[in-house]
Order: C-alpha cells, then structure tokens, then sequence
C-alpha cells in the first residue's frame, strides 16, 4: 500500500479510505486504476481491494460509494475485485472453505463479506480454486507413466533454482512469466522493478529445488514456484510483531507440512509437450523428499481447463473457492 515503495504505483493509481463512525474506525477500502490493465485488455476499468468491513450493509455501501464516485470521475466504466492492488497480488473474495486456514498470500474473510458484496449489486465475475493435494494419493500409475513419457518423447528435463546467480534466474522467470500467462483472463505483465521488489520478498523464504525450471533441449520454456506455508508457524505469532514472527518461524519451522503451489506455467508454444502437468509431478516429487505432506494449488481461474486437469490427474481436491466481482458503472 505504501505508493513510495511498491513499484505497482509507478503505472498506476490508487487512493485508500476509511471509514469511521463516532470516531471507531468500521471499514477500509481502495480505489484502484491500473493502468497497465486496461492497456493490455483495451478496457477502462477499475478495481476496489483491501476491503475490510464490519457486519453492516450501510457502512460497505458508503465504502463502495466512494469507490464508485472516484473511478467514475475518471473515466472508468466497470468495477471488478476485490483485487489487492493488481492480479498479481492477492486477489479474490473467499466464498467456500471458512474453517481453513489460509495459505501463504492468499485471502481469508469473514462469511458475512459475501451478502456485503452482493447486495451492493456486484455479480460473480471469475471463480478461482485452491486445489488441495495428498502425497498418499498423488501418484497413480497413470500419470506416473504420463510423466515418464513426457520426459522421454519431449527431451524434458527439470532444474532447481541456483541461489549463487539469484538475479539471473530471476531474469530468466521474468521472461518465462509474462509469456505464459499472457492469455490467462485478467493477467497483465509485470514491470522489471515489480518482478525485483517480488524477488526481494520472497527471497528469504523460497526452496531453492521448489523453484523449478522446466527446459526442453536446453531452453526454459516453464517454470513453477511453490514456497512452504509460512503461515502455519505465523499463526502462533499473536501479537504480528516481527521478532516473536522470526522466533515462530523458527522453532514452528518442522510444523510447516504444506507448500503452495503459487505459480505455474510454460510458455504457449510448447504447451503440447505435456511440460504444465510434468510440473506438477516434479513439485509433488520435490516436495516428497524434503518431507511437505501436502500442496495448495493456488490459485486456479475456474476455466482453466489444463491446469484443471492436472490438478485432478493428481487427485486434487477442491477446498476453497474465490471469486472477484464485477459492476457495470455505465448505468
């Protein structure tokens, strides 16, 4: 949120409101324009994100009010989220699986929010899943052949993330991502300065051999990244502050028994190799060894039919389900 640091407000704009009443803050909320969106999709459209409420409609309509009357005077003509500033990010409305917890950068919300939502007038815009796979049941010796012969008949072969050139391999990602998820609904490539603050991020807590490359006769045409639940150590960590959430992570470090399954994808030229569902199986393999029972598929847009596949090929089940709304602001 901070529009100094995060170099997503370079390209695009944003304002953050709160909403108080008698002097008690009662609810948050952010208008989102992202430029590079709307360049990439020939749309002018906005988002709301960071919406938190309290269980009243009067008070989530003001929210969306003042959302609406801010993308409105600039032109915007619908309104989709909630998305937390951009779909890279953290983005969708919990609508299915409340008693679990949420893995590492994805949402949780209260049940209520969904009537708040509705009953301003959004409709479903895209349902995403969060698939859960079992190591017990994971391998069948139908994908296990499957696997095999993709790795024979493509001439694929999988490789770890070297740490020693840690900002060439994320160079090689970059070129990798933006191509493999250019047609995905809603997808909208990140700027080099987006992909090195992520990097940075995300840096003191990735597995080097659960960032996997995907290459066939020496040229990366994949890649998967998949980081271990953090947030099953977070949780003891009552108070947020960051020395008891170092202390956690490191004494709660043998509980993490989870990775999730963030990114996922290669290249559409070589989608026919069979690559997307080898990734999976190499994920799976990968984390077998270094001991996570089970992995979070997530998130996974609803039509997506080859990823969809993949994850039951691997007798995922479905055990959480998001959604991001939208509105006409024409009417």
């Amino acid at each position: 949120m901070d529009r100094e640091k995060n170099p997503f407000y370079k390209h695009s704009d944003a304002e953050f409101y709160l909403a108080e009443r008698d002097g008690i803050v009662v609810g948050r909320i952010a208008a989102i324009i992202n430029h590079n969106h709307n360049k990439e999709h020939g749309e002018k459209i906005g988002f709301f994100g960071f919406f938190e409420c309290i269980d009243d409609q009067s008070v989530a309509d003001a929210l969306f009010d003042t959302v609406k009357k801010y993308l409105k005077e600039r032109g915007v003509t619908a309104m989709r989220g909630p998305v937390n500033p951009s779909i890279n990010d953290e983005i969708g409305l919990l609508i299915e699986g409340f008693d679990l917890s949420p893995a590492i950068m994805m949402t949780y919300n209260p049940p209520y929010y969904i009537n708040l939502i509705e009953k301003y007038g959004f409709k479903k815009a895209k349902d995403l899943y969060a698939y859960l796979l079992d190591q017990r049941t994971v391998y069948t010796d139908r994908f296990n052949r499957a696997h095999e012969l993709a790795k024979q008949r493509q001439k694929l072969s999988f490789r770890g993330f070297d740490m020693k050139h840690f900002y060439d391999e994320v160079d090689r990602v970059k070129k990798i991502y933006n191509k493999a998820w250019a047609k995905n609904w809603g997808a909208v490539p990140m700027t080099d300065e987006e992909f090195d603050a992520l990097a940075a991020d995300l840096k003191q807590i990735i597995v080097p051999d659960l960032v996997i490359f995907a290459e066939k006769e020496g040229k990366q045409i994949g890649f998967a990244l998949s980081l271990p639940d953090i947030n099953i150590a977070l949780k003891y960590n009552k108070n947020g502050n960051i020395l008891p959430a170092l202390y956690y992570l490191k004494t709660k470090k043998k509980e993490i028994n989870l990775v999730r399954i963030l990114v996922l994808g290669v290249i559409p030229e070589y989608l026919s190799t069979g690559a997307g569902a080898a990734l999976f199986y190499e994920t799976a393999i990968r984390a077998k060894k270094l001991g996570y029972q089970y992995g979070e598929a997530s998130w996974i847009l609803e039509d997506n039919e080859p990823m969809v596949k993949s994850a039951e090929a691997m007798q995922g089940k479905i055990t959480k389900r998001y959604r991001i709304y939208g509105m006409n602001l024409l009417n």
